[in-house]
């Protein structure tokens, strides 16, 4: 299986030697033979140059497709886009170059280009799995834009060069020290990869000073970096071993590549030696990267094409011996971490989550960084993307955390980096959660001042706040700690003296999104000569019992009054009942008199005291619409209406003084 991915391309690489100058029919002789090869970037140029001295238009065609499909390999997207256009437009007969151009301009991020692109590949050949996957990654991308996640991403501009730096890891456990893979000037070898234009990778490594500020690159001892590449560093815990991939070569053939350990003894590293990885199923495995490391060095985890996988590059895991650096037998991580595409760049977290990259969830289009959560001893699963801004239409791998801390490093070839692939700092900010509001006095909508704001968590933290002069509250920052806090349910209460309590409640449990809750709330002024209203009780004509029925049920109003008794429990109430102006004023008390009672038993019954309610009846002697003003009226519509808002029932704080009694124990 050709290696489709430029970080293969950067580690897993052959080599081949380049004919001279010649004519079309040799130059593409040789041109193909460097594809075969997996030399694309000569390749490029011997196309090229066949393709200025051939005459034949079939000819030329298929030398188009095939510079395009070097572009391909090599990852060049911008290239990729202009030369399947100039294939299609050469009408040259390959349906894949529709599908790669879909690719193409999915990496770019011109999603609506890339979904017509693979329905134009659908209808030149119909049934491809990778159409329907391509249109729904497309579709999945264009989610992961709108949301975003809460990470924060830099460029560590002094690491990189214009050239590849990649695959980040940790030299010291002060997080000061980092080893990392680059092609930049300066690297052992003098050659240059035909793969790709470049030269070879060394491993590099840098220092950051008391102020943040990294050093420049310098490149590792040659008993580490050779005129081979090297790459994707790991280091033990206790840093004093060394592990890397190298890719060999020589000019004829494959030799595939390795990972390699490196001891440090005096302060200096050993020469480098192979460890042998393999499974039941191999003897000769020839791909072979990206090492890492489970915490306490217990187990390595790697990328191999080992046969026995779900194809692909894919992450296997065998025991490691601390002592001599040895591995056991390897074993597939399985279906729930890798694909028949590619799983690459492993890195376990301290908390035993762990992260890599792939091309076979779905993602943002080529390499994303996902993470995958522990499922038992060395298994993983419950796979899930870290969206955007850590993934981009790029290749996006390589993350590595910062023992406990939530921030780390990470590689990518997004737009607007300094070179081909660049070395990202990341962070991700601790949730931080506010409660702000205002305090209103209920019938006039002034704000209230000294207003007591009392809060109880359950977590069992409790604060207290009194309003400002414009009746204003804000819990926010305490110090480096916070008031409200990730996963916490709050109960809220907001009370003043000759002001009825109202109680509210909020809660950030499965919130991942900062917040901040912004309130209002109206408390009642309460005065013994003042009737609140709630919400209106019914009863049958000319009855004094409550009214249930289908259509109305006059306890659930009477609730809300229940509900203001239990959160206010020293008030003492008059429940006062009205009726209209109609009828005698001896039958109107006596009616609203029963009526006043029929709420008073009924909040006994639900439990609240008898010495807290007054029953009073004021038959029609406090009208609310006198009947002058109702004459005046001009439809009996409205009359009717007038004389219903007399017919009420309220209730008024008599006095704040009631004192519960303490439950008596059984």
């Amino acid at each position: 299986m050709q290696i489709c991915k430029r970080l293969f391309v950067i580690l897993f690489f052959f080599s081949s030697s380049l004919v001279a100058f010649g004519q079309a029919q040799q130059l593409v002789k040789e041109a193909d033979n460097a594809f075969k090869n997996e030399a694309y970037f000569g390749a490029i140029d011997l196309y090229k140059r066949a393709y200025a001295k051939e005459s034949d238009v079939d000819s030329k065609a298929r030398m188009v497709y095939q510079i395009a499909e070097c572009y391909r390999m090599i990852l060049d997207v911008d290239q990729q886009v202009i030369w399947y256009n100039k294939s299609l437009k050469a009408q040259y007969d390959e349906p894949l170059a529709f599908f790669y151009l879909a690719e193409a301009y999915k990496t770019q991020g011109d999603f609506t280009q890339a979904i017509e692109y693979y329905s134009k590949y659908e209808e030149k050949s119909p049934g491809d799995p990778r159409t329907e996957w391509g249109i729904t990654e497309c579709e999945y991308a264009q989610e992961l834009r709108k949301n975003p996640s809460r990470y924060r991403v830099q460029n560590e501009i002094l690491l990189n060069s214009p050239e590849y730096d990649f695959g980040p890891a940790w030299a010291d456990e002060t997080g000061n020290t980092i080893f990392f893979g680059s092609s930049r000037q300066g690297a052992q070898g003098l050659e240059i990869d035909e793969r790709t234009g470049e030269s070879f990778q060394d491993v590099f490594f840098a220092t950051r000073d008391a102020n943040g500020k990294w050093s420049e690159p310098e490149r590792l001892t040659y008993k580490i970096n050779t005129e081979a590449s090297e790459a994707a560093p790991f280091l033990t815990a206790d840093f004093q071993t060394l592990l890397f991939t190298r890719c060999e070569s020589n000019k004829k053939e494959n030799k595939g590549c390795d990972i390699f350990k490196a001891q440090k003894t005096d302060g200096s590293w050993t020469s480098a030696e192979m460890i042998e990885l393999k499974n039941a199923q191999s003897e000769d495995v020839t791909t072979v990267g990206h090492p890492a490391l489970t915490p306490g060095d217990g187990y390595i985890v790697f990328a191999s094409d080992m046969p026995g996988g779900q194809g692909g590059k894919d992450l296997w895991i065998a025991p490691f011996n601390s002592e001599t650096q040895t591995a056991g037998e390897a074993v597939n991580l399985g279906p729930d971490i890798n694909t028949d595409k590619n799983e690459m760049f492993p890195y376990v977290r301290k908390d035993g989550m762990l992260f890599f990259a792939s091309d076979g969830h779905l993602g943002m289009g080529g390499l994303d960084i996902f993470q995958a959560e522990s499922t038992g001893e060395n298994t993983w699963g419950n796979v899930e993307n870290l969206r955007v801004p850590i993934n981009s239409v790029g290749n996006d791998f390589g993350m590595i955390w910062q023992g406990d801390a939530k921030r780390g490093y990470f590689s990518s070839d997004r737009e607007g980096g300094k070179g081909k692939d660049d070395i990202y700092s990341f962070t991700l900010p601790d949730l931080q959660f506010a409660l702000e509001g205002v305090v209103y006095d209920k019938d006039s909508q002034i704000p209230v001042p000294e207003a007591k704001v009392e809060v109880v968590g359950s977590d069992g933290s409790s604060f207290e706040i009194l309003t400002d002069a414009g009746g204003a509250f804000t819990f926010a920052d305490k110090g480096e700690e916070r008031f409200i806090n990730p996963e916490t349910n709050y109960s809220l209460k907001v009370s003043k003296v000759d002001y009825l309590v109202a109680k509210d409640q909020i809660s950030t449990v499965g919130l991942s999104e900062s917040t901040t809750f912004l309130k209002e709330y109206f408390i009642t002024f309460t005065h013994p000569e003042k009737g609140i209203e709630f919400p209106e009780v019914r009863y049958a004509y000319n009855e004094a019992a409550l009214e249930v029925n289908e259509e109305v049920n006059s306890k659930d109003s009477l609730d809300f009054l229940y509900n203001t008794l239990v959160d206010n429990p020293t008030i003492i109430i008059e429940l006062q009942a009205h009726t209209d102006s109609r009828g005698k004023a001896a039958y109107n008390q006596d009616l609203s008199q029963r009526r006043a009672q029929s709420c008073v038993d009924y909040l006994v019954s639900k439990g609240i005291p008898a010495e807290r309610m007054v029953a009073k009846g004021y038959g029609k002697s406090k009208l609310r619409i006198t009947d002058a003003q109702i004459s005046a009226m001009k439809t009996e519509e409205e009359k009717e209406a007038a004389h219903a808002k007399n017919r009420r029932t309220e209730f008024a704080v008599l006095s704040f003084d009631y004192v519960p009694q303490e439950p008596e124990d059984n």
